[in-house]
C-alpha cells in the first residue's frame, strides 16, 4: 500500500539521476573491494594457513565471471542505477518478492561494511591513543567515523566521488606494489623462505565452505562500478572498467594472499590485520612497513565507508523506480543527495553498531549478500535465452555450489547468525511496509518535492558571514586537536605516534572536504552551474548573439550566427558588424536600440531585427547584440495585405471541392447501381457455363462414337465436315469455354471491387476488412500496373499482417487508398519513363505493409521506389490546392482530403517519409476501435 499522494506516480515522474560523474570517478568506486582485501586476508590465513589459497582461487574465478556478466547486463540496462542487486530484480521480475529480498540482502551487507569499518578504525585509534596515554570514549569515535562519510554525502555526489578518487589511487597503487614486490622478493631474494611452502596442511570441505562463504565478501564485490552507470557521463566506459577490475583480482587476491601466507607465519600474529600485513611487508619495505600498512588499513576503512554511502542510496533509488519499495526513496536533490535513502542507511548502520561484534556483523551481513548472488545466478538461468545472459550453464553450476556453501558454511558460522541473516532482509521489508502505510509527512515523496521546490522562508542575505564563522570554528577545533596530539607525540615518540598520524591525516582530509562542502563549495558549485547555464543558453539560443566592442568589432559569436551570415562564427571575430549589415554606422553607441536591417545572402533578402544592449559593460566597454530573423513575419505581413483576394480564390476552390465531393458521392451510387445490374447477368452466364461445358462434352463424345462406328459417312457429311474443320472445332471448343469461364470470373472480381469501392457515400461507421478495401482499389488500378511498351510494369508486394475487423468509414478510407496508390503509380511512372529514360527496363515496386500494434493501433504503410519527394515539398504535401503536377493533371486536393479523412474522421495520423532518390512511404495510423468519435 502506498501513500495516496504517491499512488499515481509512474516511473517517468521520478527524478532522473544527473550524469555528473566522469568515467574516472566511477572507476574509483570499482577499486574499493580490492583494497578491502587487507581486512579479510589475516583471518582466513590464521585459520587455514597455506590451504587458504584453495579457497581464494575458485572465489576469484567466480568473481571474474561475475564481473563479465554484470558488464553485459549493464550494457543492456544503461539507465539502471545500483548495479548487481537491481540487475537481479530485472532478472527476477516474474518473482517480485524474491527480487526485493535479493536486493535488500545485498544492501544490508554493504551497510554492515560501514559498521565494520567504523569499529576497525575506532579500535585502531583507541589502541594508539592508549599508547600515548590518551583515553577517548568509544561512543565519540563511533559517532564520528560513522557520520564523517554521511556529512560529505549529504552535501553532494561530486565531492564524495572526487574525495574517494583522490585516496583510492595511492592506496591501490600501494597495494599493487605490496603484491608485486612481495612476490618478487619471494622469488628472487637470497633470504627468501622460498616461493612454495615445504608442506601443505589438509583442508576439509566444511572449512572450505565456511571460508569460501567468508571471502566472497570481497571477491563478489569487485563489480561496484556498475552501481554508478546511471550517474556516469560515459556509462559504457564505466562498464568497461569491470574488465580491468576483474583482471586486478588475481594479482591482489591471489598474489597478495600468497605473500601473506609465506611471510606472516608467526602464530602469535593471530588474525590481527595490522600485525599480519606488517610482518609480511617488513622484509622488503623495512621501517616504512608500519606506516604503509596503517595507510592501507585506514584507506580501506574510509574509502569503504565512502562507497557505502554512495552505493546504498542508488540501490534504494532504483528499487523505488522498479516499484519494489516506497516511493520516498526515489527523492534526490538537484545536487544528487538521496536524503531519505541516506537516512535509512544511517539507521541500519547504527543497528549494526549497537550490536558491536565485528565477527557477528560480518557473518550476518554476508548471509543476505550470499543469498542475493544465489538468486542472481538463478535469474541468469531462468533468463538463459536472453542475449544479455552469459554462461548460463556455468551460472547454474555456481548456484548449486552456492546452495551447498550457504547451508554448510552458514551453519559453520553459527545457526543463530544464519537465521538472523536470513530474516534481516524480511525485517527491512517490514520497515518499508510501515513507511508505506504510516501517514507521516516525511514518509511521503510529495513532502520532499515540495521542500525542494519551495524557497526557504529564512534567507540569509550575507551567507559569507555564516560560512566564514563555521569555517573558523571548525579550523580552530582542528588546530586545537592537532596541538593536543602534537604535545602528546612530542612527549612520547613511538611507532603508535606514526600510525596515529596516518589516521589523523586521512581523517582531517575527510573533515576538510566536509568543511568545504558545508561552506564554500556550494557557492563554487552554484557559480559553476550558473556559468554552465549561461554558456548553454549562449550555445543553444536560436537567435544570433554577438558581443562587440566600443568600435563595433565582433568579439564573440554564438553558433546560431552561422545560420544568419553563412560563415563559421570564428570567422566573424575581428570584423565590424557593418561588413554584413551595411546600414549600421561605425560606433555602436550611435545605433538605434532596436532596428530592422536588410541582409543580402545567397541572392536572397533577409530582414533581421537588431537589438543592442542599453549600456556597455562597465569594465570591458562591450555591447551585446541580438539578431532575430523576422523575414517570415515580414512575408506574412505582405501576404496578409493580399489575403482578401486570395481568400476569394480559395472560396472558389472550396466550392469546386464540394462539387467534386458531391460528384464522387453520386459516382459511388452510380457505380453501386451498375455493379448490381452487371452482377445479375454475369451470375446467369457464369452459372450456366458449367452446364454448357458438360452438354458440349456429351455432344463431342457422341460425335466421336459416330466417327468410330461410321468411319465412312455419306459424301455430303464428309464435305460439311471438311468445310467446318470439325476436328479443329472439337479440339478448340473446350478451350473456348475455359476462356469464357476465366472472363466471367474476371468480370465477377471487377464487380466485387466496384461494390467495395462504391462505399464512398456511406456515412455510417462499421467494422470492415481493411485488406479487402486495398485489394479492391488495386483491382480498379490494375490496368496501370501492367507492363507497357516503355517499362516492365509495377510489382505490388503485399505484406499483410493479421488484422481483425477495423471500425472505420469504409468508403472514405478506400478513397484514401485510391489517392495514395494512384500517386505512387504516378511517381513510379515519372521515375522510370520521364526522369530516367535510360532505366526504362527497371521494374517499379509498391510495397503495402499492415500490422496491429500493442496499443491497438492499425498501421498501413504504402511505399514506392519512385524519385522521392524533396524536403521543402514534404512540408506542403497536405495543404489544400498544393500540387507538383502540371496544370490539368491534378487538383492538389487528393492528399489534403486524405489527411482530413485520416486525422479528423478517424482520429489517426498520416505521415510522409521520403528522401530524394530513395522513394516515398506514406504511413497511416488509425485506432482499431473508434468509440471516442
Amino acid at each position: 500500500m502506498s501513500h495516496p499522494s504517491d499512488a499515481t506516480l509512474g516511473q517517468s515522474s521520478y527524478p532522473r539521476l544527473t550524469r555528473s560523474l566522469s568515467a574516472v570517478e566511477s572507476w574509483g568506486f570499482g577499486l574499493t573491494a580490492h583494497i578491502s582485501w587487507t581486512a579479510l586476508v589475516p583471518a582466513i590465513h590464521a585459520a587455514l594457513g597455506s590451504q587458504a589459497i584453495f579457497v581464494w582461487i575458485p572465489a576469484v574465478i567466480f568473481g571474474m565471471l561475475l564481473n563479465y556478466q554484470v558488464k553485459r547486463l549493464g550494457m543492456h540496462f544503461l539507465n539502471v542505477a545500483g548495479g548487481t542487486p537491481n540487475y537481479a530484480t530485472k532478472l527476477l521480475q516474474n518473482y517480485p518478492e524474491l527480487a526485493r529480498y535479493a536486493a535488500i540482502g545485498y544492501l544490508l551487507n554493504w551497510v554492515s561494511y560501514l559498521a565494520v569499518n567504523t569499529i576497525v578504525l575506532r579500535d585502531l585509534i583507541k589502541v594508539n591513543l592508549e599508547a600515548l596515554g590518551i583515553a577517548c570514549p568509544d561512543i565519540f569515535l563511533d559517532i564520528g567515523f560513522t557520520l564523517l562519510p554521511f556529512i560529505v554525502a549529504f552535501s553532494g555526489t561530486r565531492a564524495l566521488s572526487i574525495l574517494h578518487l583522490f585516496f583510492v589511487i595511492p592506496a591501490f597503487g600501494l597495494l599493487i606494489t605490496f603484491c608485486v614486490q612481495g612476490l618478487g622478493w619471494l622469488a628472487f631474494s637470497p633470504v627468501s623462505p622460498g616461493f612454495f611452502p615445504s608442506n601443505w596442511s589438509s583442508l576439509g570441505f566444511v572449512d572450505w565452505a565456511k571460508w569460501f562463504f567468508f571471502v566472497t565478501y570481497a571477491t563478489y564485490s569487485c563489480e561496484t562500478a556498475s552501481s554508478f552507470v546511471a550517474d556516469s557521463r560515459h556509462p559504457t566506459q564505466t562498464l568497461r572498467f569491470l574488465d580491468v577490475a576483474a583482471w586486478m583480482m588475481p594479482p591482489i587476491f591471489l598474489g597478495g594472499s600468497w605473500v601473506v601466507m609465506r611471510l606472516a607465519t608467526d602464530p602469535n600474529l593471530q588474525d590481527n590485520a595490522f600485525m599480519n600485513l606488517v610482518a609480511a611487508s617488513q622484509p622488503f619495505w623495512g621501517k616504512s612497513a608500519a606506516v604503509s600498512v596503517s595507510f592501507l588499513l585506514v584507506a580501506s576503512c574510509l574509502l569503504g565507508s565512502a562507497t557505502v554511502v554512495s552505493n546504498c542510496p542508488r540501490i534504494l533509488y532504483q528499487l523505488t523506480l522498479d516499484k519494489h519499495i516506497s516511493p520516498v526513496f526515489s527523492v534526490v536533490s538537484r545536487r544528487g543527495v538521496f536524503v531519505p535513502a541516506l537516512t535509512l542507511t544511517l539507521m541500519l548502520c547504527l543497528v549494526y553498531l549497537i550490536w558491536g561484534d565485528v565477527a557477528r556483523i560480518v557473518a550476518v551481513g554476508n548471509i543476505g549478500w550470499f543469498v542475493c548472488f544465489m538468486l542472481f545466478h538463478l535469474g541468469l538461468w531462468l533468463r538463459r535465452d536472453r542475449p544479455e545472459v552469459l554462461f548460463p550453464r556455468i551460472s547454474l553450476g555456481i548456484l548449486l555450489l552456492e546452495v551447498v556453501v550457504l547451508v554448510v558454511g552458514g551453519l559453520a558460522w553459527g545457526w543463530l547468525n544464519l537465521l538472523i541473516g536470513l530474516l534481516f532482509p524480511v525485517g527491512v521489508m517490514g520497515i518499508d511496509a510501515v513507511i508505506r502505510r504510516v501517514p507521516f509527512a516525511p514518509f511521503h515523496r510529495s513532502w520532499w518535492m515540495r521542500r525542494y521546490r519551495t524557497r526557504p522562508v529564512v534567507i540569509i542575505k550575507d551567507s559569507v558571514i555564516l560560512q566564514v564563522s563555521i569555517l573558523i570554528f571548525l579550523l580552530c577545533s582542528a588546530v586545537g586537536v592537532g596541538w593536543l596530539f602534537g604535545v602528546k607525540l612530542y612527549k612520547v615518540e613511538t611507532a603508535a605516534g606514526e600510525n596515529l598520524f596516518v589516521v589523523l591525516l586521512m581523517s582531517v582530509a575527510f573533515v576538510g572536504v566536509a568543511i568545504a562542502c558545508w561552506t564554500s563549495l556550494p557557492q563554487v558549485v552554484a557559480i559553476a552551474e550558473a556559468r554552465e547555464a549561461a554558456e548553454h543558453l549562449f550555445t543553444v539560443a536560436q537567435d544570433g548573439i554577438l558581443v562587440v566592442d566600443a568600435r563595433g568589432i565582433i568579439q564573440q559569436a554564438n553558433p546560431a550566427t552561422e545560420s544568419f551570415f553563412g560563415v563559421n562564427p570564428s570567422e566573424l571575430l575581428g570584423n565590424h558588424l557593418n561588413k554584413w549589415l551595411p546600414a549600421l554606422v561605425y560606433y555602436p553607441d550611435q545605433w538605434t536600440k532596436r532596428s530592422e536591417q536588410a541582409l543580402l545572402r545567397n541572392r536572397k533578402n533577409q530582414i533581421l531585427e537588431v537589438s543592442i544592449s542599453d549600456r556597455p559593460h562597465q569594465n570591458f566597454q562591450e555591447y551585446v547584440v541580438i539578431l532575430h530573423d523576422i523575414t517570415q513575419r515580414k512575408q506574412a505581413e505582405e501576404i496578409l495585405r493580399h489575403s482578401e483576394a486570395q481568400l476569394r480564390q480559395e472560396a472558389k476552390h472550396l466550392a469546386s471541392q464540394l462539387v467534386h465531393s458531391e460528384k464522387m458521392s453520386s459516382l459511388g451510387q452510380l457505380v453501386a447501381g451498375v455493379a448490381h445490374e452487371i452482377n445479375n447477368p454475369v451470375n446467369f452466364i457464369y452459372g450456366n457455363i458449367t452446364f454448357a461445358n458438360q452438354y458440349i462434352q456429351d455432344i463431342l463424345s457422341l460425335l466421336q462414337l459416330y466417327q468410330q462406328n461410321y468411319p465412312n459417312p455419306v459424301t455430303e457429311i464428309q464435305k460439311e465436315t471438311e468445310a467446318i474443320d470439325l476436328n479443329f472445332v472439337m479440339a478448340d471448343l473446350p478451350n473456348l469455354l475455359t476462356s469464357m469461364t476465366v472472363g466471367a470470373e474476371r468480370i465477377t472480381e471487377i464487380v466485387l471491387s466496384l461494390r467495395n469501392f462504391s462505399r464512398l457515400d456511406e456515412a455510417e461507421m462499421k467494422a470492415v476488412n481493411i485488406h479487402e478495401g486495398i485489394d479492391s482499389t488495386l483491382m480498379i488500378l490494375e490496368h496501370r500496373l501492367k507492363p507497357k511498351s516503355n517499362y516492365l510494369g509495377i510489382e505490388v508486394i503485399k505484406e499483410y499482417g493479421d488484422l481483425p475487423l477495423v471500425e472505420c468509414y469504409a468508403g472514405q478510407l478506400n478513397q484514401v487508398f485510391m489517392n495514395l496508390l494512384a500517386n505512387a503509380i504516378d511517381a513510379i511512372e515519372e521515375s522510370l519513363v520521364i526522369s530516367h529514360p535510360s532505366l526504362v527496363q527497371d521494374r517499379g515496386q509498391i510495397r503495402i505493409h499492415t500490422k496491429l500494434t500493442s496499443e491497438k493501433q492499425v498501421v498501413i504503410r504504402i511505399a514506392d521506389n519512385g524519385l522521392g519527394i524533396p524536403e521543402n515539398v514534404q512540408k506542403q504535401l497536405f495543404e489544400p490546392f498544393f500540387t507538383t503536377k502540371p496544370i490539368g493533371k491534378g487538383t492538389g486536393l487528393g492528399l489534403s482530403i486524405s489527411y482530413q479523412i485520416i486525422t479528423q474522421k478517424h482520429q489517426g495520423k498520416l505521415q510522409c517519409i521520403s528522401a530524394v532518390g530513395q522513394g516515398t512511404e506514406f504511413v497511416i495510423v488509425i485506432p482499431l476501435n473508434q468509440q471516442t468519435i
